[in-house]
């Protein structure tokens, strides 16, 4: 019997699920992110993903067997986390700007301060002295014996920067400023010296500092050596001040001249610094040496040593003096040449004189000349030609291109010293106002009579009449040979100090003529400059050869 299958039942049809079971959570990693939130509550959930990550969570996969076209969204990225790839945020960005603004006002703020304390500073040393450092001192290595020394007192509240008897000039330090004077002074500063002394009281200075070999005396010490500033004293006047007559006590009673310079201006001032600046470092034999000096409110004064002999201007001109003979005549040349030479070539920089005359030739006992009053010297530095803003100098003892154009160099020093070998060659003055018309400047009177004597060796009405005959042929004729040359009108062709100081010396026969023959020369008259018109009208109006070193005094007036 045949078993007939049981009756099969229909299965029942089903139904696709609503959604997939959920994924098993996978090991978390660096570039996995955290399943969807779709877990239920029970479910620990992942730990975030560090801050700044920026690599991208992918998204959750879905189920194979899924039929839901609808996905479900990422979750969105944690604060901090930049999506652009990578940059700064702009709050980072914002406070790094901030931080650098702040340090570039800090630091402005930190340079205009100090700049207001350096320009207080500044105020206040100008207000109380003359704030500068001059330039070490310079000696050339043929100058022997040793420079003048003053060592300023020790003792609390002093300073002597000054080298030592030992110390060659050449090492010396740089000198400092001296001190500001306070407080007030004793009655004594109540006298008065005609203009220049007004009665006040003058504070002398705090302590003593020195430049360079120089000291720096208070004004109760030259108060004191030169007699209360007294009449009796004085040694001359110039246009820059008075010069008196003192003696340094417990110094060996030497004798110094204290010159002191007119108050009212700056220019004095100007003036007071450039001699302390250049005297204090230059030594010579033949240039008078500074010993000290001294400022006070508005008083500025210098201490020279004293030459005993007058000047040059004073034993040529004076009235009632002997005749200088011949072989003095050549010693001072000679001796002032050298000095000038030195200014000009052993110096650097290189110092210009700019006010060479016979009353600032000083003579000791032995008719040594010195060259004094650096006043109005004026360092050339490294340039060639110095513009002047103003022309000071003497009448007749200018340089035509000086003059006329304000330019300076060494050769308007040289014409200078020219117009001096004139003046010993004919005993007559730069200018006479008492000699005919067109032959008051001893320039043009002398040139054609130079030429002549350079031409034909004849003497006759050049040389100084007193002489009567007693000199040497020889030394007249390089004399008046050097003087010719050094008074040419073309600065170019002037002479060099230095060869002057050579024929002068008679070492070698030098050639002073540079090309030109004598009696060829480019003669100029200096009167058809309406300039140098100008300058003989001041002159010839009131021309003043005083020295400030001198006690004779000759003025020369006519009216115009």
């Amino acid at each position: 019997m045949s078993r007939r299958p049981p009756p099969t039942t229909p299965r029942p049809r089903r139904r696709p699920p609503l959604a997939p079971p959920p994924p098993s959570a996978p090991p978390p990693s660096k570039s996995d992110a955290p399943p969807p939130a779709a877990q239920p509550i029970a479910s620990p959930a992942a730990p975030p993903p560090p801050v700044g990550n920026n690599n991208h969570a992918p998204a959750p996969r879905a189920h194979p067997g899924a039929t839901s076209t609808t996905a479900l969204s990422p979750p969105p990225p944690p604060p901090g986390t930049d999506s652009g790839g990578g940059g700064l945020s702009s709050g980072t960005t914002a406070a790094v700007a901030v931080v650098v603004v702040l340090a570039f006002l800090g630091l402005a703020g930190a340079f205009v301060c100090m700049s207001r304390r350096r320009s207080k500073r500044r105020q206040q040393g100008d207000r109380y002295y003359a704030g500068f450092a001059p330039p070490p001192a310079y000696t050339p290595q043929h100058l022997s014996g040793e420079a003048p020394f003053l060592r300023a007192p020790s003792g609390p509240g002093s300073a002597n920067f000054s080298g030592g008897p030992g110390m060659s000039s050449g090492s010396q330090m740089y000198g400092h400023p001296p001190p500001w004077m306070q407080g007030a002074s004793s009655a004594n500063y109540s006298a008065s010296i005609g203009s220049q002394m007004p009665a006040r009281s003058v504070a002398p200075s705090s302590g003593e500092m020195s430049v360079g070999n120089t000291k720096a005396f208070s004004f109760d010490e030259l108060y004191e050596i030169t007699g209360g500033f007294a009449r009796d004293n004085v040694l001359g006047e110039g246009g820059f001040g008075c010069v008196f007559k003192g003696t340094l006590l417990g110094d060996g009673n030497k004798v110094v001249a204290v010159k002191q310079l007119k108050g009212g201006g700056g220019q004095g001032e100007r003036e007071f610094q450039a001699e302390v600046e250049i005297i204090s470092r230059v030594h010579h034999r033949h240039l008078v040496s500074l010993v000290g000096y001294c400022i006070a409110e508005d008083h500025r004064l210098l201490v020279y040593d004293f030459v005993s002999n007058d000047t040059l201007h004073h034993h040529l001109h004076g009235r009632g003096r002997p005749v200088m003979d011949w072989p003095t005549r050549v010693k001072i040349a000679a001796g002032s040449a050298r000095g000038l030479a030195y200014l000009h070539e052993d110096c650097h920089p290189r110092i210009i004189h700019r006010d060479i005359k016979s009353s600032n030739i000083l003579l000791d006992d032995q008719f040594e000349a010195q060259v004094a009053d650096f006043g109005l010297a004026r360092l050339a530095e490294n340039d060639v030609t110095h513009v002047s803003t103003r022309v000071m100098g003497t009448f007749g003892y200018l340089a035509p291109e000086y003059a006329s154009t304000g330019k300076l160099t060494e050769k308007s020093d040289v014409f200078s010293f020219g117009v001096v070998l004139l003046e010993l060659i004919t005993g007559r003055k730069p200018v006479d106002s008492s000699r005919p018309l067109g032959d008051e400047s001893l320039v043009e009177w002398a040139r054609p009579l130079l030429n002549r004597a350079i031409e034909n060796q004849e003497f006759e009405g050049l040389v100084d009449p007193r002489l009567d005959g007693n000199f040497d042929d020889v030394e007249m004729f390089r004399v008046i040979e050097a003087a010719a040359a050094c008074i040419r009108h073309s600065a170019a062709r002037r002479p060099k100090m230095g060869q002057v100081v050579r024929v002068l010396d008679s070492l070698t026969d030098i050639d002073l003529s540079n090309g030109v023959q004598p009696g060829k020369s480019q003669m100029f008259n200096v009167a058809n400059t309406a300039d140098i018109r100008q300058f003989q009208r001041m002159a010839f109006g009131s021309q003043d050869f005083s020295s400030e070193y001198s006690q004779s005094r000759s003025s020369i007036s006519r009216d115009v």
